[in-house]
């Protein structure tokens, strides 16, 4: 009885080192996949928020530029207003004086 166990033992003992490196071989590859797909997840999100940005940077460029054209109608539009603020800017000087 005690050789049948015996020998059974290191067969066992071959078949673990055989599964355990097969399970090993299974894990290494489960992980390197696992991997390639977070680097080509996080390559398309990056990818993404750059174009994102880029979008940004494109509406700030517009919106600057509405901003100055805004400027540009009010300076024009002020000279005109700026008589009747003067006026009424000389009578109170006037009656300070």
């Amino acid at each position: 009885m005690a050789a049948p166990g015996s020998g059974g033992i290191p067969i066992k003992a071959e078949q673990d080192s055989d599964g355990s490196a097969q399970s090993t071989a299974d894990m290494t590859a489960f992980v390197q996949n696992l991997l390639m797909q977070m680097q080509t997840r996080f390559q398309a999100m990056s990818e993404n928020i750059i174009s994102k940005i880029d979008e940004m940077g494109a509406r700030i460029d517009e919106l600057e530029q509405s901003i100055n054209d805004l400027k540009v109608e009010m300076g024009t539009e002020s000279i005109t207003p700026a008589k009747p603020k003067d006026e009424e800017a000389k009578p109170a000087d006037s009656s300070a004086a």
